[in-house]
C-alpha cells in the first residue's frame, strides 16, 4: 500500500494527471488477466483478445 501511497503523492505533487488513465487501465488489465486464469469464464474472455 505504500507504493499506491507513494505513486499517488507523486502524483498530486508533480501535477501528473494524465498518468491516471494509463495507471487505471494497466489495473483493470492486471485484475482481467487473474480471473481469466482462476474462473470458468476463461474462454469467453480468451476469445476478446
Amino acid at each position: 500500500m505504500a507504493v499506491i501511497g507513494d505513486l499517488w503523492l507523486f502524483i498530486r505533487c508533480r501535477k501528473r494527471y494524465w498518468l491516471l488513465p494509463i495507471i487505471v487501465f494497466l489495473f483493470l488489465l492486471s485484475l482481467l488477466i487473474v480471473v481469466a486464469e482462476t474462473s470458468a469464464v476463461a474462454p469467453f474472455i480468451y476469445t476478446i483478445f
